[in-house]
């Protein structure tokens, strides 16, 4: 499943929160969610950032994830997807990118909530202590968001967009930064919870 993280904690405290609904964020299709970052100085373990999706059925919006993707999965149906996968930050533009296609979703889904976090081999790293990370959320050519994640700086996790599908089918965008103290295990139970 997740990369071990034997210095992690599985602390489920959350912080943040700022979130807004934008009129341009309706009627959503297909979605990318870039990732990036600096790599780590020379020497130094290398920072290794991960972007996970969390799925949710319509009649539990908030229980437990259907299914998660990550950087060694991918959905059952392959609407959900990573397309780049880095361990380092190196290289040039996004690093990490996720593909969802939202219209492509079984109709028993009804919730996507997408958030990062940390890998780590010895623990200890927060968002913070990781140059120039930035997370763009676009759909076709448009930004939806942009974040470089300050507000949860001292975050070993976050969660960064929460997608929401409503009577009529039709899929919806929120911005949702949300930082969480948690290993990337226990980061993925928690992330869909209700705030």
């Amino acid at each position: 499943m997740f990369r071990s993280d034997p210095g992690g904690t599985a602390a489920s405290r959350s912080r943040g929160g700022a979130g807004h609904v934008s009129g341009i964020s309706k009627g959503i299709k297909k979605v990318e969610v870039g990732l990036k970052w600096d790599p780590s100085p020379a020497g130094e373990p290398p920072h290794d950032l991960d972007i996970i999706a969390a799925t949710y059925e319509a009649d539990a919006p908030y229980g437990a994830p259907v299914y998660l993707v990550h950087f060694d999965s991918r959905s059952p149906d392959g609407t959900i997807h990573l397309n780049r996968d880095s361990r380092t930050g190196q290289g040039f533009g996004y690093d990490e990118v996720m593909v969802l296609e939202l219209d492509r979703l079984a109709a028993r889904y009804a919730r996507v909530v997408v958030g990062v976090t940390i890998q780590q081999q010895e623990g200890g790293k927060v968002l913070g202590d990781i140059p120039n990370t930035s997370v763009r959320i676009r759909e076709g050519h448009a930004s939806l968001a942009d974040s470089d994640l300050a507000a949860v700086s001292g975050s070993t996790a976050a969660t960064v967009a929460e997608f929401v599908r409503d009577e009529s089918g039709a899929w919806s965008f929120r911005e949702l930064i949300r930082g969480f103290d948690a290993d990337p295990a226990s980061f993925a139970s928690l992330m869909g919870a209700e705030h």
